[in-house]
């Protein structure tokens, strides 16, 4: 089969090769994915860059997310057949023509979306439904901050966010961004390179969930936006990981500052979590109350220049290859 391969074990975009490796071979309680979409996400990029390397027993291919037809089942897997059209969230092994998960972390495609809108649910959904659902308790009547609000991550969290009943509240890094976000679902959308955010949430009722993927820079700005039992949850520090926070501010507002990350998390709760995200998100996908916002698409060998897009960071939404 067709793969991605990193030349060198680290690089830049440039680096990412087209290579050839043995088809996977399917064990005791996995499905063989013939995958037709791959999502693309910025843990590809840290991955690339030799700063993430993949959990033991992973794939050392990129890619975290896939959906496809399945194409082998190995023994003991009931669920699925040969032909089903399913997506699935990967722990690495996404950038190729075929790819091995556990049968138990693969979701059906939700009725009427194509492969590469499949592809663009899994790691986002089940980033959004862990972090600002479960970590966050975000309820009806809540207001949800999210930072990055175009992204893959940031399009998803609004979407789900506003499928659950509650209020939202986005920021990005331009006027044109802050509409797009406004036209996902957005209650108010600022534009954080001409407005004072900090006053601007303040003014809307500040937020009850702040979910961050901007990390340093905006420490204090969150601490300032919660409102009293808020919970701020840290998913991502593209800003840095080291802040100086008011531990006095977080005790007079009984502050909660969680966090996590996903893809090192065992297989029995990622299949914990696809049980979760089935049963409560996927009706809202086949609803139409969430679509899956696809910016751009590129051809498995173009895998540089998609992670050249992302990290140009103009997209709304998210990027796929096509295998």
């Amino acid at each position: 089969m067709r793969v991605i391969e990193i030349a060198g074990g680290k690089g830049p975009a440039s680096s990412l090769t087209l290579a050839e490796r043995p088809v996977p071979q399917v064990g005791p309680g996995e499905i063989l994915i013939r995958v037709r979409a791959c999502g693309v996400n910025r843990p590809d990029i840290v991955q690339r860059e030799g700063r993430y390397p993949p959990p033991p027993g992973a794939s050392d291919i990129l890619g975290l997310e896939v959906a496809g037809e399945v194409e082998a089942i190995g023994e003991g897997v009931t669920r699925w057949t040969k032909g089903d059209r399913v997506c699935a969230l990967l722990g690495g092994g996404g950038y190729a023509e075929y790819a091995v998960v556990d049968a138990d972390i693969a979701l059906p495609i939700p009725a009427g979306l194509d492969f590469e809108q499949a592809a663009a649910l899994p790691e986002t959904a089940f980033t959004v439904f862990t972090n600002v659902f479960e970590g966050g308790a975000l309820k009806a009547g809540e207001t949800l901050l999210v930072h990055g609000a175009t992204s893959g991550i940031g399009v998803m969290a609004i979407q789900m966010a506003k499928a659950a009943g509650a209020r939202v509240i986005a920021t990005s890094r331009t006027k044109a961004k802050a509409d797009a976000a406004r036209t996902l679902g957005a209650d108010i959308s600022l534009d954080a390179s001409s407005q004072d955010l900090s006053a601007e949430i303040k003014a809307a009722g500040g937020a009850d969930v702040v979910l961050d993927m901007v990390g340093a820079a905006y420490a204090d700005l969150n601490l300032k936006a919660l409102n009293n039992f808020g919970r701020w949850v840290i998913i991502a520090s593209l800003t840095g990981t080291k802040a100086e926070l008011d531990l006095q501010r977080i005790m007079l507002k009984r502050l909660v500052i969680t966090g996590s990350t996903l893809r090192s998390r065992p297989n029995a709760e990622k299949a914990r979590l696809a049980g979760e995200i089935e049963k409560t998100v996927w009706p809202w996908v086949e609803s139409g109350r969430i679509v899956p916002q696809i910016h751009a698409r590129f051809p498995l060998a173009e895998a540089g220049r998609a992670h050249e897009a992302l990290e140009g960071g103009d997209h709304i939404g998210k990027i796929v290859l096509i295998p």
